[in-house]
């Protein structure tokens, strides 16, 4: 759902800012969220889902990767930008169309704050803004600068040192109810050579369910062939790089080790990240070679419907508190009540429960 709102002060600054080349900020000093955050699970060794050849097949065999980021494109920057603030960076009122499950402002975003796609965009209308001082992550999506404020779909505050998740059944400014900018392959992981975190990903069709540590649906069928919000896709250990260039590699090794995670629906396999003059079109180009059926579904949560833990095997005691610190909120949020239970085997034989709320709106 997108709406054409009158953009008025800020507007000159936000048009100039699509015109120019963009350099995102470097993040390397600053944590996005803790080391045993769910972006940050390797989940090399995780089990392959029983159902992943048709998930891979609802999402497209044969359709290539595509990375929905890099330079210039359309005359804005490609990708979704972000900014980095401090403490002296004034806050201003926010209006969201969706208040009720939207953390309410006001939110230190400038007016000139980089817009997805330019202040021309029809599209998501992504703002991004990390507050250094507070290591607090602002996000707003459909988001329209107006005289003193924005005018916005929906919003979601994250405290970047936490680990707690959003109300469940609540969007964000993504459809997953998941924070953005932790998904995005930015250039400063790039210069480095690791990406350490799960990347974003948009399939066209996905289920009317979510799966920890997603907490909203923006399903259109029920389907469990579908893809649910919070799903994971793993690149196959298998694939061989042979002959791709560096930039590439770097993106193909976090695939293999932190995989992607379903957060909103677009284009199939379109994985996200932010724009930068630096980047090499042609190196991320070379990523549209990997197909659909070089990933594989990864089952996530173990007999209990408990998310699955790196580097631990058995059931995690439901009432534990390190579960419920891991999880952000009580034990029964993973679930969920009136949760859409579904039983099937692993390789191994053993039960698993591949669960999903089916409630809440969808955006």
């Amino acid at each position: 759902m997108h709406r054409l709102r009158p953009v008025l002060l800020g507007s000159v600054l936000a048009i100039a800012c699509a015109s120019q080349a963009y350099q995102s900020p470097d993040l390397s000093g600053i944590p996005l969220f803790p080391a045993d955050n769910p972006w940050h699970f390797d989940i090399s060794n995780f089990p392959v889902h029983p159902n992943s050849a048709n998930l891979v097949n609802s999402v497209g065999t044969s359709t290539g990767l595509h990375p929905d980021f890099g330079t210039v494109y359309d005359g804005a920057p490609m990708g979704i930008p972000y900014i980095v603030v401090g403490s002296g960076q004034p806050k201003l009122p926010v209006a969201f169309d969706y208040a009720d499950e939207s953390d309410p402002g006001p939110y230190p975003a400038p007016l000139d704050a980089p817009i997805e796609g330019g202040s021309a965009s029809t599209g998501d209308r992504h703002v991004i803004v990390v507050d250094s001082s507070s290591a607090l992550l602002y996000e707003m999506w459909d988001s329209h600068p107006l005289a003193n404020s924005w005018q916005a779909g929906s919003g979601a505050k994250f405290d970047l040192a936490s680990n707690t998740l959003r109300p469940e059944t609540w969007t964000s400014a993504d459809a997953a109810g998941l924070p953005i900018l932790p998904g995005l392959v930015r250039y400063d992981e790039i210069r480095r050579g690791v990406i350490d975190h799960a990347i974003r990903m948009t399939v066209s069709t996905s289920r009317k369910s979510y799966l920890w540590p997603a907490r909203h649906q923006a399903g259109s069928t029920s389907s469990l062939n579908a893809p649910a919000m919070g799903e994971r896709f793993r690149l196959k250990a298998s694939f061989d790089t042979t002959g791709y260039p560096a930039t590439a590699k770097v993106v193909i090794a976090a695939m293999k080790k932190y995989g992607l995670i379903v957060a909103d629906n677009g284009s199939n396999w379109y994985i996200s990240g932010a724009p930068d003059e630096r980047f090499s079109d042609d190196e991320l180009n070379a990523l549209k070679g990997i197909k659909g059926r070089d990933f594989e579904a990864v089952l996530t949560v173990d007999s209990l419907g408990n998310p699955l833990l790196p580097g631990k095997t058995g059931i995690v005691p439901r009432g534990s508190r390190a579960l419920r610190n891991l999880l952000g909120g009580p034990t029964h949020d993973v679930l969920g009540r009136g949760s859409s239970i579904t039983t099937g085997l692993d390789k191994g034989g053993k039960l698993y429960l591949p669960v999903g709320r089916t409630t809440g709106s969808a955006k």
